[in-house]
């Protein structure tokens, strides 16, 4: 009996140290996933050395070719946002219907297209602090008297991006005109322009900044109407609001406050605009 007793002890205490190892090794497991789980977007991209950002490179100024190089605020300003990240950045031009759902499918880190801010998007993405004042205005073509200020768009044709809040907010102000105008939605704001220019279109809406840059690019074909048509506005930058992506967006917004203090945003602005403006440092309650 006593031999058999000894045996069954040592049985028992030889499933408990398998049971033990099991038990270990299965916490072993869950720290290395946890440990998985911590792993975000910037530290992927810290240790890639390179970040994949996208726009529509034809909505000047902020983002357009010339002579096949990427140039804009967007550009100078993200370059600047790399540098403080460490990284270098990719430039990925997309259609403008194309940029947030790849942001969403993540087929690239960031959106550096300005998105203006919105509720309903607050509701689906993670903003950047902002980069631009973005509030819609219209422009007229210059040898146009009939149009002075907003409302003399009534019964008139109308063009502005798809998809763009310049364009639902001007149908929301036209809905208020008798007669109404006529609106049509174009790709991009290039091709608004060209059917300004040529008589197709009375007006086209975009942001105050966009529009002040093409009227100054073009004084003897552009006007722009004053005063802004649209609730006060900004635009930022757009990431992915999960947890894995919110120190992406956190690192970005620490870069454009430190490159807004120390004065190379105004440089930036001054450049492309003619003049500087200070922005919010934190991400604005949007009117919109």
């Amino acid at each position: 009996m006593e031999s058999f007793t000894m045996k069954r002890a040592g049985d028992t205490t030889g499933r408990f140290g398998t049971l033990m190892r099991a038990a270990l090794l299965g916490t072993a497991m869950l720290a290395a996933g946890a440990a998985g789980a911590m792993a975000d977007t910037l530290a992927d991209i810290k240790k890639a050395g390179t970040i994949n950002v996208a726009t529509e490179m034809q909505f000047p100024p902020f983002d357009f070719l010339e002579n096949n190089e990427y140039k804009g605020v967007d550009r100078d300003l993200f370059d600047e946002v790399a540098k403080e990240l460490g990284v270098k950045a990719k430039y990925i031009d997309l259609p403008w219907t194309s940029v947030l759902p790849g942001l969403e499918a993540k087929k690239f880190d960031l959106v550096i297209a300005p998105v203006t801010i919105t509720k309903e998007r607050m509701k689906r993405y993670a903003f950047t602090v902002p980069i631009s004042e973005a509030t819609a205005a219209m422009m007229k073509r210059a040898d146009d008297k009939t149009i002075n200020k907003p409302e003399d768009i009534a019964g008139k044709n109308v063009g502005g991006g798809k998809g763009t809040s310049q364009l639902a907010q001007v149908k929301e102000f036209g809905a208020t005109l008798s007669p109404a105008p006529t609106v049509k939605e174009y790709v991009d704001s290039n091709q608004s322009y060209a059917d300004l220019a040529a008589g197709r279109v009375d007006v086209s809406v975009n942001s105050l900044p966009n529009l002040a840059f093409a009227a100054a690019q073009r004084k003897e074909t552009f006007a722009v109407v004053l005063p802004p048509f649209g609730k006060p506005s900004y635009f930022s930058w757009v990431g992915r609001p999960a947890d894995d992506d919110k120190s992406l967006v956190e690192a970005v917004n620490a870069a454009l406050v430190k490159i807004q203090k120390d004065g190379r945003l105004a440089t930036i602005q001054k450049k492309w605009f003619g003049l500087s403006a200070e922005l919010p440092t934190t991400v604005p309650e949007p009117q919109l």
